[in-house]
């Protein structure tokens, strides 16, 4: 999972280059095939005031040239009207803002006016004939911002900001991550610095608020999830002030005046709002948080997931067929699992293979340090592969590191966090158990979030000249988490797996979210039933199943995006392979599907379709 889909808002990560136009790779940008009917649709665009909506005209564009025009002023003011609501989202895409003494306004009337701003952008993409588009790299940004401005809309039923209560991407994880990336050289950014983060206990106070109108109104998280993060509350709260992250801030300096001021900031106004929140949580909203794991124990709860499940994915699935499809996809599965294990261990027998798979002795770790050497190692192997799959490699470095001790065994997942300036990328891995790991997982791990997964995908998306900057806040889950799943089967295919069990246990777990997230949301599952059938993939033990379970239900349908993101590009390939047999080329292939960045899925398809007719032609 990236760094930046948990720092954005369901179904939004961040991460790509600078330019006013979609950057076209290699080859000229393809028309739209088949989809202009779907992105069809006029609508008149209301007038909407402020800086970031006033250069975008409200008549309908008429030529490819205005159409083109129409669509980069759009995206500029969506990506300037994203920046002003979220200014610590700056940091992690590359495009920090002018000034460092601001945090979001997380009330309910900025949220209000926030819909205002959404609903005049949306009127004013669905003004542009798709058709106009042809031939045109805005094609792309056009496709990707209706993606993103539609399912937004449609995702405010959930009414998340009123049961924001996240093991993984709460306030409380999203602000320490900030934190560590403010500007603090000059004597205007320490002054920046500190009206920033004086604002804290203000916005923690606010959630409070929220949380307890949600209550009133039908909203909360599930308490598993309370529980969660009230213990990584409690593990911040340990901490000494000078291991604080927030007095992290003015540590990076030698300013005695700002390191007095935030250690009394820290000790006198965020600490107390912390422990406030943590109290809230502990003695009100634990007692009266939804007992149930789904999402529809809370109002409106199907439609939500339904809207979640088109966030992520940016497919218009039902429930009932994403669950459907990833049943078909784990019994394909299974038969592979058997056939891989008569070979290694001479039985066809699921259970039995898991069992040999579970204890195989050549496996296992001797401690923490072991398994963060074991995973430099194996990232290090996979970039040397690389060259023989892609025609061009990502410049930024991929490097391995451990989330601080407090963190570790709470909940969280190992992630990608994308590069940051001239920064590396970074493989932020969970060592939640050294005695239950196991070397066939952690490469799994390894090359979903480095090479060829996240890493090679984002830190390349990254360099791409000529992309729109919006693009860093169009991703979609399925698109990123869809290349990442792909990547441990195209590990395989470059001979990267060390331990013969890798193949074996990497077979096992994917589809199983296309089953499990909806079996919990909405096919009536229990917590038992959820936590047995991860456990019979032979991948997580009762605590990390456990933990599966809380993340499906603190982010529902977001489990779902990794399979339906791969399916997809499986099926491409094999489209590709069948249509073109001994003239396919894997290095072109994969530049196809990444050389425009991160699209929806129904855009992919489109590229690709394109490519392999031009290719037989």
């Amino acid at each position: 999972m990236s760094h930046a889909e948990l720092v954005g808002s369901a179904g939004v990560a961040g991460a790509a280059a600078s330019g006013a136009e979609l950057g076209l790779g290699r080859r000229a940008m393809f028309a739209p095939i088949a989809v202009a009917a779907a992105l069809g649709g006029c609508a008149s665009a209301p007038t909407v005031s402020g800086p970031s909506l006033a250069a975008v005209p409200a008549s309908t564009p008429t030529s490819g040239a205005a159409a083109a025009t129409q669509v980069d002023r759009i995206a500029d003011a969506y990506l300037t009207a994203v920046l002003k609501r979220r200014p610590l989202l700056g940091y992690f895409i590359d495009r920090p803002p002018e000034r460092h003494d601001q945090l979001a306004d997380n009330s309910s009337t900025a949220l209000t006016a926030w819909y205002a701003v959404e609903d005049a952008l949306l009127a004013r993409v669905r003004a542009v004939d798709p058709t106009l588009l042809e031939g045109r790299p805005q094609w792309i940004t056009f496709g990707a911002l209706k993606e993103r401005l539609e399912a937004s809309v449609q995702q405010r039923i959930c009414r998340s900001h009123l049961w924001s209560v996240s093991q993984m991407r709460g306030w409380h994880l999203r602000m320490p991550d900030a934190a560590k990336l403010q500007p603090t050289e000059t004597a205007a950014e320490r002054e920046q610095a500190l009206s920033r983060w004086r604002k804290l206990p203000a916005y923690i106070d606010t959630e409070v608020r929220l949380l307890k109108r949600g209550l009133q109104e039908g909203y909360s998280a599930t308490r598993s999830v309370v529980r969660r993060v009230i213990a990584q509350l409690d593990g911040y709260l340990a901490l000494p002030i000078d291991a604080d992250p927030f007095f992290g801030i003015a540590e990076r300096t030698d300013d005695p005046r700002m390191k007095a001021g935030f250690r009394a900031l820290v000790a006198d106004e965020i600490r107390p709002a912390v422990i406030r929140y943590r109290d809230f949580l502990r003695d009100t909203y634990l007692p009266r948080a939804r007992a149930s794991l789904s999402i529809t124990a809370n109002k409106d709860g199907r439609a939500c997931y339904e809207a979640m499940l088109r966030g992520y994915t940016t497919l218009k699935r039902s429930p009932e067929e994403v669950f459907a499809l990833g049943q078909k996809a784990v019994a394909a599965n299974r038969v592979a699992v058997q056939e891989r294990g008569r070979a290694l261990f001479g039985t066809g027998d699921y259970a039995e293979i898991l069992e040999h798979v579970k204890t195989y002795p050549q496996d296992a770790f001797d401690g923490r340090e072991a398994i963060i050497a074991f995973a430099r190692a194996r990232v290090e192997a996979a970039r040397a592969a690389m060259a023989a799959f892609f025609e061009r490699l990502p410049e930024d470095e991929a490097v391995v590191e451990p989330y601080p001790p407090h963190l570790d065994g709470t909940g969280v997942s190992s992630r990608y966090e994308a590069p940051k300036g001239d920064g590396p990328g970074t493989y932020r891995i969970a060592v939640n158990d050294p005695k239950q790991s196991r070397r066939g997982r952690e490469e799994i791990v390894a090359y979903h979030e480095t090479y060829p997964g996240h890493h090679l995908q984002i830190a390349f998306a990254q360099r791409l000249t000529g992309v729109h900057p919006v693009s860093r806040v169009t991703r979609n889950a399925a698109f990123i988490e869809g290349w990442a799943r792909y990547s441990e089967a195209l590990a395989e295919e470059a001979g990267l797996y060390e331990s013969p069990t890798g193949p074996i246990y990497r077979r096992t777990w994917p589809a199983r979210g296309m089953v499990v997230d909806p079996g919990i949301h909405v096919m009536g599952w229990d917590r038992e039933q959820a936590v047995a059938f991860i456990r019979a993939s032979g991948r997580f033990d009762r605590t990390a199943a456990d933990r599966m379970v809380d993340r499906i239900a603190t982010i529902p349908g977001q489990l779902t995006s990794y399979d339906s993101g791969a399916l997809e590009i499986f099926a491409l390939r094999k489209m590709a392979e069948d249509a073109l047999g001994g003239r396919f080329d894997i290095k072109a292939f994969h530049l196809t599907v990444l050389e425009n960045g991160t699209v929806p899925l129904w855009m992919l398809r489109a590229h690709v379709t394109r490519w392999v007719r031009a290719q037989s032609s």
